[in-house]
């Protein structure tokens, strides 16, 4: 296999979905439980300020570039978090380096702290985190790769019981398989979203069960991955996801949304799937929406809001909402935009991505990931400068429009 198609997929979550998302235009959401009738206080809501969370961006920075590890977490996209019942933050990761930094100047004399091109590089990691200081990388890859030439990349999670009524807490992380494949599936092909129960508190891989096998779709931009995001309401998991669609050259990808009861994300047979009408065994698109393979939803006062990358070439930088009363829709927006603070004009913005696992109330906290905009010798130059892989946060604030 050629060094720069290697390099491409070796990096498959960062450049794969900057590339997806960059024609995404759409969002939000949204939600009683009933698609579509307005209720419980829903009201339009758009970013009133947004401003950098360095304190967030800089522990990651801290805990990349400590010299005292020697092989766990350098860098990562597909930032996730959820919060567990003793107050740790657990952060997921999909495409990760791991191995040592090492302090500036870089070999070509740039300074900029870089690593080895040797560094290991693992489909998902799991970072610790205790009173806002990340303390631990969890064995890494957390998920093993389900078959050859396929992995694993997490995406939404939470905390809920190990069953219906249970007082026994467990984590289930959702999880997107994978596999390898030819152009235009070079950041492999959409094959299943699988669900993985983690123990608490030690954090063990229980089991990993698939919820939802896409492999026998014959066209692979149809195929739906669940799980970009994830939103709890009234005893039910509300799990939203997207097709593949842009990878095919078609104009942008379909948002769905399926719902499961508390204590069952596990159990295949309790999932319900939104299918224009209402919940059942098949899924259609919601209305009104039009996404990349990420975004983001959170409810917020009796709205849902969801968060993308803007449209067209603004999609490279901008991030934007729209707000809905309904998971099925209709969507409004988008809007108002702002801008991602980036380090140099070769990298864009990509996979928004709401951290209510870090947030209070009236200030929310956003990541969005970074990475070059070439494909080619990306992963060189993520190592000779390891900033560029590295989640970002800020902080916006959200205002009722009407």
């Amino acid at each position: 296999m050629p060094d720069d198609v290697r390099a491409r997929q070796r990096t498959g979550t960062g450049v794969g979905l900057l590339l997806t998302l960059v024609l995404a235009a759409v969002l939000l959401t949204a939600l009683p439980d009933h698609g579509g009738r307005q209720g419980g206080g829903c009201a339009p809501y758009t970013v009133s300020s947004w401003s950098r969370d360095d304190r967030l961006t800089d522990e990651f920075t801290r805990y990349g570039d400590d010299p005292t590890r020697g092989d766990d977490w350098t860098g990562g996209d597909g930032t996730h978090s959820v919060r567990l019942p003793d107050r740790r933050v657990l952060w997921l990761f999909s495409d990760t380096y791991l191995g040592q930094v090492h302090a500036p100047p870089n070999p070509v004399g740039e300074s900029a702290s870089w690593r080895d091109t040797s560094a290991p590089l693992v489909r998902n990691s799991a970072v610790v985190m205790r009173d806002g200081r990340l303390q631990a990388t969890l064995p890494a890859p957390l998920f093993a790769d389900p078959a050859a030439n396929q992995w694993r990349w997490p995406v939404a999670a939470r905390v809920e019981p190990r069953s219906p009524g249970s007082s026994e807490k467990v984590v289930r992380v959702l999880l997107w398989v994978r596999t390898a494949g030819q152009p235009p599936w070079i950041y492999g092909v959409p094959t299943a979203t699988e669900v993985a129960t983690l123990s608490l508190p030690d954090l063990r891989v229980e089991s990993v069960v698939k919820v939802l096998d896409q492999s026998l779709v014959a066209d692979p931009s149809r195929r739906v991955l669940f799980g970009t995001t994830l939103v709890e309401k009234g005893g039910w998991s509300y799990v939203f996801g997207g097709d593949d669609g842009q990878a095919a050259s078609r104009p942008s990808s379909s948002a769905y949304v399926a719902r499961v009861p508390e204590g069952r994300l596990g159990d295949p047979s309790a999932w319900r799937y939104w299918d224009g009408v209402g919940w059942g065994a098949r899924a259609a698109a919601v209305r009104g929406a039009k996404v990349g393979s990420a975004f983001s939803v959170v409810r917020h006062d009796g709205t849902y809001v969801l968060f993308t990358m803007a449209a067209g070439s603004a999609g490279l930088t901008t991030v934007t909402s729209y707000w809905a009363c309904s998971p099925t829709g209709p969507w409004h927006g988008p809007t108002r935009n702002f801008g991602a603070s980036l380090p140099t004009s070769e990298v864009a913005a990509y996979n928004p991505q709401a951290h209510p696992a870090v947030s209070d109330r009236g200030r929310l906290v956003l990541s969005y990931d970074v990475n070059w905009l070439q494909t080619a010798g990306a992963s060189a130059g993520i190592n000779a400068n390891v900033s560029l892989y590295r989640p970002r946060f800020v902080t916006v604030r959200l205002v009722r429009t009407r």
